[in-house]
């Protein structure tokens, strides 16, 4: 659908359950969703814009669809700066919006988002973009659950690194936040927060669960000593186990 929206040229909202792409003319203009924080969390959270600013912001120039023209003529936020953001909170909430299994699509014409446009981009962009970030996820950890799940931190073994980057994550990995709500609290883009769950989880700094791998196709009965020795292991554990070792020689 969102194809043929952008052969059609047309403007409207695409709504799907986990969030929702404005465009303009065939051109994606905004997206949000639920599962990532949006400009006002990545601009306040780290304190680049007070939060009585930008609610100034939406109240003077929201009704005219005009937020994002005001902060920038305001001097609130340079030019190239707000575009930066907005882009990128744009391909974050595009990701879990197109995600596989977002539930039915609809398309709402004439919807235009209160933001106001930044910098307008095509549809094959973004889905060349969610396409790549997908693909970079499952090569670095390949257990989706990993991404909505509760965030547990585990000790780093003697003498492995963390980022600071991680670090932030790991220190709120207390077993009740998702990932989502870890973008929120820090203010990062959610994909981030994703992409260092999953390395975290690589390295085994977190627990996050794993899907049960398919069974492999068999003409016969599989021994149950066999089903024992061919259980997936706990990789985290054995990299962890593997950290310690190096370190102590």
């Amino acid at each position: 659908m969102l194809t043929r929206l952008a052969e059609e040229r047309a403007t409207g909202a695409l709504l799907r359950d986990h969030g929702t792409l404005y465009l303009s003319e065939g051109r994606i203009v905004h997206a949000e969703s639920p599962s990532a924080p949006g400009v006002d969390v990545l601009l306040t959270a780290g304190g680049r814009l007070p939060r009585t600013g930008w609610q100034e912001a939406v109240d003077k120039a929201g009704a005219r669809r005009e937020v994002a023209r005001f902060l920038v003529d305001s001097g609130r936020v340079g030019g190239g700066e707000l575009e930066i953001c907005h882009l990128g909170a744009m391909f974050d909430a595009a990701f879990f919006a197109l995600a596989p299994g977002s539930g039915p699509t609809r398309f709402r014409y004439g919807v235009a988002h209160w933001f106001g446009a930044v910098r307008p981009v095509s549809a094959a962009a973004v889905e060349r973009e969610t396409l790549r970030r997908r693909e970079l996820l499952d090569s670095v950890w390949p257990y989706a659950s990993a991404d909505t799940a509760p965030v547990v931190a585990r000790e780093p073994a003697p003498g492995q690194l963390v980022p600071r980057r991680q670090r932030d994550v790991l220190a709120l990995a207390d077993g009740t936040r998702t990932p989502a709500a870890i973008a929120w609290a820090l203010g990062r883009p959610a994909f981030h927060i994703l992409l260092d769950i999953r390395r975290l989880a690589a390295a085994g700094l977190v627990d996050t669960p794993k899907e049960p791998l398919a069974p492999p196709e068999s003409t016969g009965a599989v021994p149950s000593w066999v089903a024992t020795l061919s259980d997936d292991p706990d990789i985290a554990l054995l990299r962890r186990l593997r950290d310690a070792l190096e370190a102590t020689l």
